[in-house]
């Protein structure tokens, strides 16, 4: 199946204070094309949009496209998969996989590949030097990497080296939400729809102890992001908090507006509910008329809601099952579904599963 152009996110609707850095990683892609860059800073500093703005800045050196996979932290057998299922190389045996993605791409045009939301540094490891030396630039956001033979940038949010606020609306709040450029949209959203005062909200971040010194989990768990996330919470209808429930759980990346809407039970309230979620913009939208949370968001989320194992595993299951057609747009499901049934140690989950596979990979109906 021939790359799609959805396949990676549009250019993003909004890109400031970043002419710099955008300039600076242009330049060392023109000087050698065939690299490997890890965008590096915490959650919510802005590494995937940089990566995406970068891919379309630098598009014309890359005649064979742009790609966007979103990884965390799979096993290096599960990032090849991804790789053969989107160029449309043989994944079955999968330890002949990554031999065949290599000799796929060695043949192809240089192409420009985005590794988003990096976690597993061995397999991420093993992967990029399994795949050397072919014309492709890897360009890698994480949280933190701890890898040889790629070229580190630091990600710091817009604007907080020259100390100016990116949303005038809530000035104010710039420096208690530390420059965090999630904290502030939500904020900023907050006080826009007449929700809250910008100072009423810094009272109610105060009271909550946004200022205080903690201990967190990990670069994602930002007591600043959960608190505003807590505020919109009490603001939306059950409906809107099922589909967030969905989207904090879900294995895959991001998810259409009517699988969202199966999966939360919203029935006829799903557009007011989504609308909802957009207004308050607890949720991105990196492909039209698809939806996920950005990563701070869904830790937040995640603590406060459920997951629903068996229903995302039959919905997309039956979903690929009945469109094979669908497969590129929902490929990290499938891999996703694939280890609900590993983890579940249901046989016949993964004989369905294993079915599925031989289906899609040669083509045929169910």
């Amino acid at each position: 199946m021939p790359p799609q152009a959805s396949e990676f996110p549009p250019p993003p609707r909004s890109f400031h204070a970043r002419s710099r850095e955008l300039g600076t990683l242009a330049a060392a892609l023109r000087a050698s094309p065939s690299t490997r860059i890890a965008l590096v800073g915490g959650g919510g500093s802005g590494k995937s949009t940089l990566a995406c703005a970068l891919g379309h800045r630098v598009r014309r050196l890359f005649p064979g496209g742009l790609q966007w996979f979103r990884v965390g932290a799979w096993d290096v057998l599960t990032l090849t998969g991804m790789l053969a299922l989107r160029f449309g190389v043989p994944m079955t045996p999968r330890s002949r996989a990554l031999s065949r993605v290599r000799a796929h791409l060695a043949a192809r045009e240089p192409t420009f590949v985005v590794l988003d939301n990096h976690e597993d540094d061995r397999a991420t490891a093993a992967l990029l030097d399994g795949l050397r030396d072919v014309p492709v630039t890897w360009v890698i956001t994480a949280r933190r990497c701890l890898l040889a033979g790629v070229s580190v940038f630091p990600v710091v949010p817009p604007l907080v080296t020259v100390g100016e606020s990116p949303f005038p609306r809530v000035a104010s709040l710039t420096r208690l939400l530390r420059w965090n450029p999630v904290a502030l949209d939500l904020a900023d959203a907050l006080v826009a729809g007449g929700a809250v005062t910008a100072a009423t909200l810094e009272q109610r971040l105060l009271a909550e102890g946004v200022d205080r010194v903690r201990v967190i989990d990990h670069e994602d768990d930002l007591p600043e992001v959960g608190l505003l996330v807590a505020f919109a919470w009490k603001l939306l209808p059950a409906t809107s908090r099922r589909m967030l429930a969905v989207l904090a759980h879900t294995g895959g990346d991001h998810v259409d507006a009517g699988s969202l809407a199966t999966l939360s039970h919203a029935g006829p309230r799903a557009p007011e509910a989504l609308a909802a979620l957009v207004r308050l913009r607890l949720v991105q939208e990196p492909l039209a008329g698809r939806f996920a949370l950005h990563a701070t968001v869904r830790h937040a989320l995640a603590k406060r809601t459920r997951a629903d194992p068996e229903g995302y595993f039959q919905h997309y299951v039956s979903l690929l099952e009945q469109h094979p057609e669908r497969l590129e747009l929902e490929q990290t499901h499938l891999f996703a579904v694939m280890d609900v049934a590993t983890t579940s140690g249901s046989i016949g989950a993964a004989v369905r599963v294993e079915r599925l596979l031989s289906r899609l990979e040669h083509g045929e109906e169910a």
